[in-house]
């Protein structure tokens, strides 16, 4: 019975998450919980089981799409012997297929505001999801050097690995590309740069990622 009852629970979270994402495209933003569940047939009580309020169920939206990227990962059997370069370009290939599985909601959700910085709040909960990511795979990098003055720094690594999100993420909003095929060849240099930079030779990747951006704003 307690089964039945949690399972209940997440098929109702489930349904308000849809339903809020579908109003969004459909309708317009919602002004408040209670105009939001009126027009969807939720009762009030129901949505404050599962969210604070419609800025956090945004947040957690956003959570939700780190969850999902991480139980696909974590499917694959071969993920944990990866290299951290080849988990954090997997991470990120499949973090952008699923963004664009839902790309007109995310579009939406990251323009609501007229200000831009207002909009880059709702991704608070995954800022702290990425940045513990890049601290793994820091310290995954960590454990093999013996040394202390070869380790890499965890905080600098976790932060630089969200940092790179974000410009991704622009990147991605603003392609136009078929299949989006340029933000997965921006995934690859932008990875390799980051793995260069901290590996001490980024030369020769720094001026490969300039190029490419260079040529991207030209032709744009």
């Amino acid at each position: 019975m307690e089964t039945d009852k949690i399972t209940e629970e997440k098929d109702v979270r489930a349904l308000i998450v849809t339903a809020y994402m579908e109003h969004v495209l459909l309708k317009e933003v919602p002004q408040s919980v209670f105009s939001f569940c009126k027009d969807q047939g939720f009762e009030e009580s129901e949505f404050y089981q599962h969210f604070g309020s419609l800025e956090g169920l945004k947040k957690i939206i956003w959570a939700d799409f780190y969850l999902i990227v991480e139980g696909l990962l974590l499917e694959n059997s071969e993920f944990n012997s990866f290299t951290n370069r080849d988990k954090l370009l997997t991470f990120y290939y499949t973090f952008f297929e699923l963004l664009t599985a839902n790309r007109s909601y995310v579009l939406v959700a990251l323009k609501m505001d007229k200000e831009p910085l207002k909009n880059l709040k709702q991704l608070t909960k995954l800022r702290a999801k990425i940045k513990d990511f890049g601290a793994d795979l820091a310290n995954d990098g960590n454990e093999a050097k013996k040394l202390k003055i070869t380790k890499k720094p965890v905080r600098v690594i976790s932060e630089a690995v969200w940092i790179q999100f974000l410009l991704l993420l622009k990147f991605w909003v603003e392609d136009e590309s078929p299949a989006f095929e340029k933000t997965d060849i921006a995934i690859e240099k932008s990875v390799n740069t980051v793995f260069d930079v901290f590996d001490n030779t980024p030369l020769d990747s720094i001026i490969d990622l300039g190029k490419f951006l260079w040529k991207e704003k030209m032709t744009s």
